[in-house]
């Protein structure tokens, strides 16, 4: 455990300063990034980096930067509040802590003894910080088995997460960025990898999962090189060695030439895929489909560049992949994942140093036992568990597109609550939000708990339920959500506004009164000691505030020494004991075992005609340096760098159409169009339009029809319902098609 050289509160200057560690709200990726907040008066006045913290190293992006904006911004709502007008039309009143739990308890209660426990849903959103508690709120307080994040395929971690259960056998596998050890890089045991693909995925802005984007570059000055897959051209995609711009949702393709390449050229790993690997002649001849000069042009890779790429990676020891929402916003997703875990396995790459490491810690196993006092018989009603085995196996959460089909026809069976914890869920992670509206608004009841009011709350809650952001309540950070469990951070309340609570606070304090059995503990601080801190690390929460921060021991290896199976034997926890290149789950549950491509549902290629009509390729999802998905709309200084929702044309294309740079335009296909700024890059391919997501404007009215226009730049619109994968993961958010014309209104 490492100490940190100053106490977690001191007084500076005049300033009350806490060190603490950032998560959600409001939203961020956990690395924990180590802050000190300057608090004055009872206001955070500024931010500053912490030096001593070991991943972020004092090093902080304008989110956090900005927090004194966020915390203290006038449109925040720091009350707990009633509907008092219709749905849509804002008009609140402002109500007691008592009175809103009063409420919320007597319609809970109503509704499942009308209804039954399954007729409420819970909606989460992608705040880290609440990831603890979404299990524990909807089946140990509400008693619902349906806690469903409402993104179309769960296109968000769950492929991968899910077929790395299966085919590895372990926990999701992370580049080696030394980030478990507190000497870092000048760890004994650990090296830079010399090879990094990054595929899908743009780190420096997203710092995804535990993964912290400055690595890439620390790794860069240490020699690491860099093999970039996306089809934009990102700031590391002008820095790699090999640049892929792939076609987008074409990458199971790419990721099959290449094992195509390696294995036919023998560059694979032979002790390792003779040991560890089971099905490699299966999948060496299922590579054969796809020779080089096949992928290129299902890719618009050329050949030359794919052969190059593949032949680097394989014989460059150690290297490892950093692969992103490309993989999980697909309906081919999950072969594309499959297909990643097989380059990493058969070239040796598996949990060693400097390439992608794996392993767990059970820091979240004692909450979710509180999950498992949920009755086995209402557990068996989750929506989609018959439908999706493969889903509900890995991820034991309601189907999210068979979620709103429930919601819409009663089947099978009626939905009539909804709790909206931290999702905006019409402004950013559905398909077809319209129809997520309309579902919405037919509920009997809805709750919602937030910082700020959304275009989402606006339409179709009853009652709101204020957020403290993170320095505003204690709490702890875990590095890597658990996957990768390699840091533990205290984060401590810094300052109080208004009658704001945290996710925790109002898990235990309405806990308390629905299921008080389940939830005995006085304070939040004892909850997470009692079931975190001190099962997983045998400390107290005052402990490790007076730490800072605790690393979680870590070896390499684990599969030779049985610390990835329960039985303690050597290998991987699947069906062979092996990783599976030729998966016997997908193969029980009547899919192909070996990755294989697929054609997006949608492209010039699967749909010549509707082509002809809207010929550019659709991406979307990528993220911007300034906000987390639809959140920080409302920041000045962030909406000073952006300003409008921008749509990327290439040059040549936008002339074709007549678009200018800094024009208006529609983007249109056969489900919906909505209205962005255009920006001309030659970084992205002709063919090929990318749209940013998550819009909405907090400057315009609250109320419908105008829900803050949330309609207008909204461009998942254009992306349909349940286009999902076999299996019931992936959506094609990142490859659609659609047509874009100048506006002239």
């Amino acid at each position: 455990m490492q100490t940190t050289a100053k106490p977690w509160t001191y007084e500076k200057d005049g300033y009350t300063v806490v060190r603490t560690c950032a998560w959600s709200p409001p939203g961020c990726h956990p690395v924990g990034c180590g802050l000190r907040l300057y608090v004055k008066d009872g206001r955070l006045v500024k931010v500053e980096g912490d030096p001593e913290h070991p991943i972020s190293q004092g090093r902080l992006c304008i989110r956090c930067l900005t927090l004194p904006e966020y915390v203290h911004h006038p449109q925040r709502i720091i009350y707990p509040m009633k509907r008092v007008g219709e749905r849509g039309e804002n008009k609140w009143k402002r109500i007691s802590w008592d009175e809103a739990y009063d409420i919320i308890v007597d319609k809970i209660q109503e509704i499942k003894e009308k209804y039954g426990p399954e007729a409420i849903v819970q909606f989460t959103g992608t705040g880290r910080q609440t990831a603890f508690y979404d299990g524990p709120m909807a089946h140990a307080v509400i008693g619902t088995p349906n806690n469903c994040y409402a993104h179309s395929g769960f296109s968000c971690l769950g492929p991968r997460t899910a077929v790395t259960s299966y085919v590895l056998g372990a926990r999701y596998p992370e580049v080696d960025y030394a980030g478990q050890f507190p000497e870092r890089y000048n760890h004994p045991g650990w090296q830079p990898p010399k090879y990094l693909i990054i595929w899908g995925r743009d780190p420096l802005k997203s710092n995804p999962d535990g993964f912290y984007g400055h690595s890439v570059v620390d790794m860069m000055k240490l020699g690491t090189k860099l093999i970039v897959v996306d089809p934009r051209l990102t700031w590391l995609a002008s820095r790699a060695d090999v640049w892929l711009q792939v076609r987008p949702g074409t990458d199971t393709a790419l990721v099959l030439g290449m094992l195509n390449v390696i294995i036919n050229e023998e560059l694979y790993d032979k002790e390792f895929v003779e040991k560890w690997c089971y099905g490699f002649d299966k999948l060496k001849e299922r590579v054969q489909e796809y020779p080089p000069e096949k992928v290129a042009e299902i890719t618009l890779v050329p050949k030359e560049r794919l052969i190059e790429a593949a032949r680097k990676f394989a014989t460059s020891k150690p290297s490892s992949i950093q692969w992103g929402l490309a993989t999980d916003q697909k309906p081919n997703g999950v072969q594309m994942a499959h297909g990643i875990l097989a380059l990493m396995a058969i070239t040796g790459n598996i949990d060693v140093p400097g390439g992608n490491i794996i392993g767990s810690i059970p820091l979240i196993l004692a909450m979710a036992a509180l999950e498992e006092k949920l009755p086995e018989e209402v557990r068996q009603k989750t929506i989609g568990k018959e439908e999706y085995p493969a889903f509900f196996g890995a991820l034991p959460v309601s189907h999210p597109d068979l979620t709103l089909d429930a919601m819409e026809t009663g089947k099978p069976y009626p939905i009539k609550m909804a709790w909206i914890k931290s999702s905006n869920v019409i402004a950013c992670p559905t398909a077809a939000p319209d129809r997520w509206y309309r579902a919405l608004k037919q509920m009997e009841f809805v709750v919602a708990t937030d910082t700020v009011m959304t275009p989402t709350i606006s339409a179709a809650a009853d009652i709101f339920l204020p957020l403290s952001t993170f320095a505003e309540h204690d709490g702890i950070v875990a590095v890597l959500f658990g996957e990768v469990g390699i840091l533990v951070g205290a984060i401590n309340k810094a300052l109080q506004v208004g009658e704001c609570k945290s996710d925790s606070e109002i898990l235990l304090e309405l806990g308390k009164k629905l299921k008080p059995e389940l939830w005995p503990w006085l304070n939040v601080q004892t909850m997470i000691e009692e079931l975190m801190l001190k099962p997983a690390l045998g400390i107290t929460f005052e402990e490790l505030r007076e730490k800072g921060w605790v690393h979680v021991p870590y070896e390499y290896r684990k599969y030779e020494t049985g610390k990835l199976r329960p039985d303690g034997e050597p290998g991987f926890l699947t069906l062979t004991g092996k990783i599976e290149l030729y998966s016997t789950a997908f193969e029980g549950w009547g899919e192909d075992p070996l990755p294989y491509y697929a054609e997006p549902p949608y492209s010039p290629y699967s749909t010549p005609e509707l082509a002809r009509e809207y010929p550019l390729i659709l991406t979307t999802g990528a993220r911007m340096w300034g906000m987390f998905h639809s959140e920080h709309r409302h920041i000045r200084t962030i909406r000073e760098i952006h300003s409008d929702p921008i749509v990327e044309i290439h040059p040549e294309t936008a002339a074709q159409l007549g678009i200018n740079d800094g024009d208006w335009v529609y983007i249109e296909n056969m489900f919906g169009r909505c209205k962005q700024k255009a920006k001309l890059t030659a970084g992205i391919h002709p063919k090929v339009v990318h749209a940013q997501h998550g819009w909405w404007f907090p400057e315009k009215p609250a109320e419908e029809p105008s829900l803050f226009g949330v309609w207008e730049a909204n461009i998942n619109l254009l992306v349909p319902h349940e286009c999902i994968g076999k299996l019931g993961f992936g959506a094609p958010f990142k490859c659609m098609i659609c047509k874009v014309y100048k506006a002239q209104d």
